[in-house]
């Protein structure tokens, strides 16, 4: 009984490191300096990209964080059913329309990771960018690149940040992209 009383309580810890993952997404940077459209669908791709960058060192680690990830993830699409109901999303469609935003946040990973990896052509994530975060918009090609920038850079950071302190609900990311 004392150890369930002293062990960390996930669900508390998840929601502290999805609160920071939604703060950096909200950061004016993005959306003021980078063209990413302030919009429920802007914000949903700087959430995703974010939490994918999270989530992204959570799996590095394995079956230690494999729980914590998957908590994570789950927490993300419940806060998002949420917004859906309270921005008045008709109760019998936000089941639909959260199922949609996990697909399109799985088109994502996909493409994100492509994106990153070691052989990826230098234009690769800057594509993935241009089409998902920016959506329909035409965004200028310094915007997408100072995002992509970020990105690498965020990436690059998270995998020397130590994963005890992921599983404690912390993480730092850098400031956003100002405009040139």
């Amino acid at each position: 009984m004392l150890t369930r009383l002293f062990r960390p309580n996930t669900k508390r810890t998840v929601a502290l490191l999805y609160g920071r993952i939604v703060t950096q997404a909200r950061l004016p940077g993005f959306y003021r300096d980078c063209g990413v459209p302030d919009t429920f669908e802007g914000r949903f791709e700087m959430v995703s990209l974010h939490a994918w960058l999270v989530m992204r060192r959570l799996a590095k680690e394995g079956e230690r964080a494999a729980a914590f990830n998957q908590a994570l993830f789950d927490f993300m699409f419940a806060e998002m059913d949420s917004g859906l109901r309270e921005i008045g999303v008709y109760d019998l469609s936000v089941g639909r329309k959260v199922k949609e935003l996990a697909s399109h946040y799985y088109g994502r990973v996909a493409a994100y990771d492509s994106g990153l990896a070691a052989d990826a052509a230098p234009e690769a994530l800057e594509n993935a960018l241009d089409r998902n975060l920016f959506g329909s918009t035409l965004p200028e090609r310094a915007a997408v690149r100072r995002v992509a920038d970020y990105v690498r850079r965020e990436a690059a950071a998270l995998d020397s940040f130590p994963a005890d302190r992921l599983l404690a609900g912390e993480v730092e990311f850098g400031p956003a992209p100002q405009a040139e």
